[in-house]
């Protein structure tokens, strides 16, 4: 493997018993070394043991100039994001020791097959968080449910993507 390589499957060492949490963090923490994420600010972090992503609102984001709101493409990229990351520690959250080899290899392998975005309000807000969920864990791909509120707690956006590995 890499060393990129290495830092997107949270530089898991084979053999080693591994630490939820901490492979959490590491994968958070190779995801905000992306340039993408640098680019619109957005910081993946964990929150009460589930990922978390986190940006705040800026000039640069904003879509609808006339009304300030966010661009509908950054809420895309977000909920993308998160599901993403999410699916991997999912499958790192349900690998037995022994599993740990293709675990690996799916996390390694992840990738966006298909996803429907549903807008259910303006995108205002002083800061923006997303989340996902789980809906389906397969041999070959998972089902996720994303949901990004702004600092009031409303929801802005939800999506549900599929994932090959």
């Amino acid at each position: 493997m890499t060393e990129m390589t290495k830092s997107w499957t949270g530089n898991i060492k084979l053999g080693s018993q591994i630490e939820l949490q901490t492979v959490l963090e590491k994968l958070c923490a190779a995801f905000n070394t992306s340039p993408l994420c640098a680019h619109l600010g957005i910081e993946m972090r964990v929150v009460d043991g589930e990922i978390e992503a986190y940006f705040a609102m800026r000039p640069e984001l904003i879509g609808n100039v006339a009304f300030q709101i966010l661009h509908g493409g950054v809420a895309a990229t977000v909920l993308d994001s998160i599901g993403g990351i999410a699916a991997m520690g999912e499958l790192y959250r349900r690998a037995t020791p022994e599993e740990l080899p293709e675990t690996l290899k799916k996390v390694t392998r992840l990738a966006t097959v298909d996803m429907r975005v549903d807008y259910l309000a303006p995108g205002r807000g002083e800061y923006f968080t997303a989340r996902a969920e789980t809906l389906r864990l397969g041999r070959k791909g998972c089902t996720m449910r994303m949901t990004m509120i702004n600092n009031e707690g409303k929801a802005i956006a939800t999506a549900i993507a599929s994932y090959a590995y």
